[in-house]
């Protein structure tokens, strides 16, 4: 299952693991997408319209899983939104209720989807390795190198790199593994209003390769994690040697 699976680095994902054989759940807040998502995936796909921060709809989801495919083996977590917006400006203090809007999709969404997954995971039958699951969370270079405006940003960001640990140790006695990625620029539906040169620009910051980083790219890594059980408790930085400037 793949939370903001209908576009961008979850699309990439849905796609990615359908073309290598499993069994897809497209779970994104819009509907619509993420059913035309599943019908170009096939018969080995389904959509679940649902708000990452609901216990019931996210569970609903999950269900869905059981239900439809026996099981629910890996969750990929990129559902969030990003804001800017700066500490103090000349219109006042950071309003609090933007503050909260985005720790809550980004960090509780991200802990509800984990929760409620794990439960449904530790159900499965072990594999030969003691495994039964795996959930892979998406943070963002702003964990570590956060910019101007982006506070709420980096701090939903930071608090999923610091659950990472926990939360697998926690699953350590029931054969699920937790990974994080934390992605730097990356061309997805965020940047793509933005025009060309602008996009061009923001590729150059990256050291080696001087590009946006692929969605594709982002899916690989989530591929590479599920295959290699070694693979624990950490978190990943996939942005091609950046470190971020003040602006």
């Amino acid at each position: 299952m793949v939370s903001g699976g209908a576009s961008g680095l979850g699309a990439a994902c849905a796609r990615r693991f359908s073309a290598h054989g499993a069994k897809v759940i497209v779970l994104d807040r819009d509907g619509e997408r993420a059913q035309a998502l599943a019908d170009e995936l096939g018969t080995t796909a389904r959509a679940a319209l649902a708000d990452v921060t609901s216990e019931e709809e996210v569970g609903a989801a999950v269900q869905l899983a059981v239900e439809a495919f026996g099981g629910l083996h890996v969750m990929i977590n990129c559902a969030g939104i990003g804001m800017a917006l700066r500490t103090t400006s000349k219109n006042g203090p950071h309003p609090l209720d933007v503050f909260e809007t985005v720790l809550r999709i980004n960090l509780l969404g991200t802990f509800n989807v984990i929760r409620l997954a794990a439960m449904a995971m530790a159900r499965n039958e072990p594999n030969a390795g003691g495994e039964r699951g795996v959930i892979i969370n998406t943070a963002s270079v702003a964990a570590f190198d956060g910019q101007i405006g982006q506070a709420a940003y980096s701090a939903s960001k930071g608090g999923i790199v610091g659950m990472t640990l926990p939360i697998a140790r926690d699953l350590a006695r029931d054969g699920i593994r937790v990974v994080t990625i934390a992605p730097g620029i990356f061309d997805t539906p965020l940047l793509a209003g933005l025009p060309e040169p602008a996009r061009e620009s923001l590729g150059e910051q990256v050291p080696f390769p001087p590009r946006l980083g692929k969605p594709e790219e982002y899916a690989h890594m989530a591929q590479a994690i599920v295959e290699n059980q070694m693979m624990n408790g950490e978190t990943i930085r996939l942005d091609g040697g950046l470190r971020m400037g003040p602006k």
